[in-house]
């Protein structure tokens, strides 16, 4: 088929990254389409008159948005992606190098395609719903991936005791990606209850052991290292030093030692070691070990190098990433693996 019509292959993935688009962002107009897929409007349009003829898509005054054959279409083409690109295998060689227990890798790439941030989200949602049971506690982090992990938690009735915590403090940013946020959303969205973590993530190390003597703080912090769920995301090396506000001199200076990946106050070069750590209010590194599932959620080709990093410190039990990041971080492995380590000499920044 793909010799008769070679074509074929790339109009299909296009249409299913419009049906996606439309998913998430519906009802959704046209040139707000255009925009977020980065394809052209006569594209765009061609492809929606197609799929609205087929009864895959409905038109409104406010955009379009799928109807329910298009949800069932869609859910068809989800299993269909994955076998295409065959991520099932993609999934248990991931599991393997890294020694997980569970990795879920969901179709494209977050950085080139906005709806695969909120498939992964979701997935993250029904996954923590699948293992939360009654009395649990949830620790969770802050950032843009759990907050939208919160966004699209499924909001049917959880029925459970959960209580959900934050695992670390603020970083005085935007207050819809703090931990404390999110932990009131997924409360609210479990049905649960929620405790509050009223500190700064990141101060001065002589304040640090002052901050933890006051009692509502010390509470929090003993209930997250209870957790039976810890739910976190991964950031990159350099932006979270410009989210800590260090200085040009310290963020060189990470660089420079290969610091590429950041979890939980520690920057992690891409073999897992630590580089560079931070006098911080929360979790730390070695509360995990006492944690019975450490799940990490992060996506995007462009956060491969931070995801190789944290995964390569045998603290996670699940990854649920992308497919973007996914096949980059085990190319990267392999690289490392082959070369003996990292240089800026073979670094895949393309």
């Amino acid at each position: 088929m793909q010799k008769v019509v070679p074509e074929l292959k790339d109009v299909l993935e296009r249409r299913y990254t419009i049906l996606r688009a439309v998913r998430t962002l519906g009802p959704v107009g046209r040139r707000n389409l255009t925009h977020e897929l980065g394809l052209s409007e006569r594209t765009v349009r061609s492809d929606l008159d197609i799929l609205r003829a087929q009864g895959l898509v409905l038109a409104s005054s406010e955009g379009v948005l799928l109807s329910p054959e298009g949800e069932v279409v869609l859910a068809r083409l989800d299993e269909m992606a994955r076998k295409l690109h065959d991520v099932a295998g993609l999934e248990a060689a991931l599991g393997e190098i890294f020694g997980l227990q569970r990795v879920i890798v969901v179709p494209g790439d977050s950085d080139s395609d906005p709806s695969v941030k909120r498939d992964m989200a979701q997935v993250a949602g029904e996954y923590l719903r699948s293992i939360l049971r009654d009395g649990d506690i949830l620790a969770v982090t802050g950032g843009t991936t759990l907050a939208q992990v919160a966004e699209c938690f499924p909001g049917e009735s959880f029925n459970r005791r959960v209580t959900v915590v934050p695992a670390r403090g603020g970083l005085g940013e935007d207050i819809r990606i703090q931990a404390n946020t999110i932990a009131v959303r997924l409360a609210e969205k479990l049905g649960g209850s929620y405790r509050l973590l009223h500190a700064p993530e990141d101060v001065l190390p002589c304040y640090v052991e002052q901050i933890l003597r006051e009692p509502r703080i010390r509470d929090v912090i003993a209930l997250s290292k209870r957790a039976k769920v810890l739910l976190h995301g991964i950031g990159t090396a350099e932006e979270m030093a410009r989210r800590r506000g260090l200085d040009d001199d310290t963020t060189m200076g990470l660089i420079a030692r290969g610091a590429v990946g950041e979890a939980f106050g520690y920057y992690f070069n891409a073999k897992g070691e630590i580089v560079y750590s931070t006098s911080s209010v929360g979790l730390r590194l070695h509360d995990l070990e006492n944690i019975s599932k450490v799940v990490a959620v992060a996506g995007g080709r462009s956060k491969a190098w931070a995801i190789l990093a944290v995964l390569s410190t045998g603290r996670c039990h699940v990854c649920i990433t992308d497919e973007g990041a996914a096949r980059r971080v085990m190319r990267l492995k392999e690289s490392t693996k082959t070369e003996g380590g990292v240089t800026d000499d073979h670094q895949d920044w393309d």
